[in-house]
């Protein structure tokens, strides 16, 4: 049963790479080598592949990308609610979409997403088993999570959050940290392996994971279950001992034929952030590195969508693959669909600002296409070519609305007298008249 790794190390190009090719502007040779070499993942599960997905990349050759985490809980939210968060993420540029369902009617919800999304559709399978078993992580046996992986690609995930690479000796690691053990998933392990005495059941059945995600093509993304939550835990012990276990997990990913990235820091302070890229890059081979934010300060809830598109664009110019976005609502609440919003235009402009940084070919061409039209106070053109053009123009007519201000060479700001972009067109108006003036008096 073949993979997109696989294809790519037998020297074959596939649909799926001739595709994102032409979406990169790269040659398809150049999407196989780097997905033969490991730093470019395809997430195109078989089931999905056949139906709506249209296949994406995620790697360091590539154009950043950003992930919309969505998904129901046990306090709110349905079924319409989640699609309509899909169909907000999908519009403003998510790449891929998380379903994180923790709540009940995980399956219905998840069949309408995937049935619904042309973009990659990533889980968490530990919140669905642990929804199974009635919320006792201590009653899992490693068959259980094996049973729900191979559920959830036969429904058509594209890639899992597993995590895979917290271990029984790293626990005491966390003792002194501020914030512990923020992950879910990482929790939920911890908590089975100090209940059983035993090690990490998933990370003990790493081979038989490998051969269910190489049934389907699901992309591994091997979460951080001991990344930090706060400023104050980056970069610890604990942090950095999973990391070296990650980087193991990469080779066997490879070597079991599957594909695989890696989940990276949530709250990293901004003098940091390239450190822990590149630690990562050097002891994953160059996986595709995937993260959370990271929020380079705690200080600001309902807020942290600004706090982490500040580390997540540091992180992308640094050399992460993907952005995982932050909305307002982190930690204070289920985020609904203009947080979703707000979540992906903030990351949008990280993703972008990464790519024009690392000048990567065409990233600067929308720049400077908006930068022409405000000089030549196109304000239609200028809407039409922001990243969210409703907001903009909304902001414009505020004060503004008649039509004739579409033309008008100001804005509310400064006004016809003030704007200096009006009085740099009189100056270069006032230079080109003194000029031909000087050449007719010479001539004469």
């Amino acid at each position: 049963m073949s993979t997109q790794y696989l294809a790519a190390k037998s020297q074959e190009i596939t649909r799926e790479m001739e595709f994102v090719a032409q979406r990169e502007g790269l040659s398809p040779e150049s999407i196989r080598s780097e997905v033969a070499a490991g730093r470019m993942v395809i997430p195109a599960n078989k089931v999905h592949a056949a139906g709506r997905l249209e296949p994406m990349c995620i790697g360091i050759a590539a154009k950043c990308k950003i992930n919309a985490n969505i998904g129901n809980s046990a306090v709110t939210s349905n079924v319409d609610e989640e699609l309509e968060k899909l169909h907000v993420s999908v519009h403003y540029g998510a790449d891929t979409v998380m379903d994180l369902s923790t709540g009940k009617d995980i399956d219905r919800i998840r069949r309408a997403i995937i049935d619904a999304s042309p973009v990659p559709i990533g889980t968490v399978p530990i919140y669905q088993m642990l929804e199974e078993l009635g919320g006792n992580i201590e009653d899992m046996r490693p068959q259980h999570f094996l049973d729900m992986v191979e559920h959830q690609a036969k429904q058509g995930v594209d890639y899992m959050t597993i995590h895979c690479g917290v271990l029984l000796e790293h626990l005491h690691l966390t003792t002194k940290r501020v914030t512990g053990i923020v992950s879910r998933g990482g929790s939920l392990i911890a908590k089975w392996m100090v209940a059983h005495r035993k090690q990490n059941p998933l990370y003990e059945s790493f081979d038989d994971l490998c051969d269910i995600m190489k049934q389907y093509d699901v992309t591994w993304s091997l979460g951080d279950g001991l990344r930090p939550g706060s400023i104050a835990d980056a970069s610890d012990e604990a942090q950095f001992a999973e990391l070296d276990v990650l980087g193991k997990l990469c080779k066997r990913s490879w070597e079991r034929g599957t594909q695989v990235m890696v989940e990276g820091p949530g709250h990293v302070p901004m003098d940091q952030i390239a450190m822990n890229i590149q630690k990562q890059i050097e002891v994953c081979h160059g996986a595709p590195f995937y993260v959370l934010g990271p929020l380079v300060t705690d200080i600001a809830p309902g807020y942290d969508h600004i706090t982490s598109a500040i580390g997540a664009a540091l992180a992308g110019w640094s050399g992460a693959a993907m952005l995982c976005y932050v909305t307002p609502k982190e930690h204070l609440g289920l985020p609904n669909r203009e947080d979703v919003k707000q979540g992906v235009i903030a990351y949008k402009i990280a993703a972008h600002a990464a790519d024009v940084a690392r000048k990567r070919p065409g990233a600067q061409d929308r720049d400077d296409a908006l930068s022409k039209a405000r000089f030549a106070f196109d304000w239609k053109e200028q809407f039409r070519l922001s990243l969210d053009p409703q907001t903009a123009q909304a902001y414009h007519d505020e004060t503004l609305p008649q039509e004739t201000f579409k033309s008008a060479h100001f804005c509310s700001m400064c006004g016809p007298k003030y704007c200096s972009m009006r009085i740099t067109e009189d100056i270069r108006k006032m230079a080109s008249e003194q000029e031909a003036k000087q050449l007719v008096e010479l001539k004469n």
